[in-house]
């Protein structure tokens, strides 16, 4: 990407995009276009295309996505299937219409089969069923990788797409219906230090393993794979090892300094046994993982320190709408 291009960064306040503001900053790019889901609404297509008539960006990196846990996918599932499809449908089909010169879609480890094999090869996509709890984003990410791939087989347009692993990290979401594992981990593990609990319970068994990548990390891979990628397969993003949910609960108990038990309560889901990306395609093409899972995690611990209170605030104004 030229240093002077105008990039747009679809969902620059979620999680993802935060990290590729900050990654590409870092490099130099200083003309980042970016709209808030107020300013634009990007499942309305029409909204979508004067944004694009207007601004008319260099390239674009697709990070915007209705996300969320197990518990918020069995809550809202439509809100999942039917949003996310809108979002990057809009976004793939207008890029191209507009004239961008690539694009990146971000997909999910979601979209592999619950039983597929370890680590996970990009193929493995396709070939068994999904894993239940998070079928309905799954389908969603399944059909924007399949676009990216249509519309450069048809149109010639520069579309690529990557899947990265389970991300966690600075300006993540810590609310507790609605977060994923590793800021929930966190958060419980601060408050029960705080109110000197002596058992902190952890939903499901603990067995299941799980790749977790600092997310400023998978953005690095991303603005590498928009400077030396174009092709139609998509790419895995991850660290190539993985730890288990026990592990991962000892491991963010001593970052924040919790010195308390743990409990499982095995009636909840577990989801996945496993999810391990194969990283080979990625290391191939010269790019490895730079952050240690313990870095990342107190980094994220340090942030979470920062903005406590606005988090807390954030939450209850959550469950003040539900």
């Amino acid at each position: 990407m030229e240093q002077d291009a105008k990039i747009y960064i679809a969902g620059h306040r979620g999680l993802v995009g935060q990290a590729l503001v900050r990654q590409l900053n870092a490099r130099g790019h200083t003309n980042i276009v970016t709209r808030t889901s107020q300013e634009l609404d990007l499942t309305e297509q029409a909204a979508v295309r004067e944004f694009f008539d207007a601004e008319k960006p260099d390239y674009v990196l697709d990070a915007a996505a209705i996300v969320g846990g197990i518990m918020a996918n069995d809550l809202y599932p439509a809100d999942f299937i039917a949003g996310n499809l809108k979002i990057q449908t809009n976004l793939i089909d207008t890029a191209y219409r507009a004239g961008a010169k690539k694009m990146l879609f971000l997909g999910s480890t979601c979209i592999m089969p619950h039983d597929a094999p370890q680590p996970m090869k990009e193929e493995y996509m396709l070939t068994g069923p999904l894993e239940e709890t998070n079928q309905w984003y799954a389908v969603a990410k399944i059909a924007g990788i399949k676009m990216c791939q249509a519309y450069r087989r048809q149109y010639g347009f520069d579309a690529i797409s990557v899947q990265p692993t389970n991300l966690f990290g600075i300006g993540d979401n810590f609310d507790y219906e609605t977060s994923h594992m590793a800021p929930a981990m966190i958060r419980r593990m601060h408050e029960a230090k705080l109110s000197g609990a002596d058992n902190v319970v952890i939903w499901g068994t603990g067995t299941p393993k799980r790749e977790i990548m600092f997310v400023d990390d998978m953005a690095d891979a991303c603005v590498y794979l928009m400077n030396n990628y174009s092709d139609e397969p998509f790419v895995n993003i991850g660290t190539g090892e993985d730890i288990s949910i026990a592990d991962f609960a000892t491991l963010v108990a001593d970052v924040v300094g919790y010195s308390g038990s743990f409990s499982y309560d095995s009636s909840r889901p577990d989801g996945t046994p496993r999810k391990l990306v194969d990283v080979s395609r990625l290391t191939e093409l010269g790019w490895q993982s730079k952050i240690s899972l313990r870095e990342g995690v107190e980094r994220t611990y340090a942030w979470y320190l920062d903005n406590e209170e606005s988090l807390r605030t954030l939450s209850a104004e959550n469950l003040a709408r539900k």
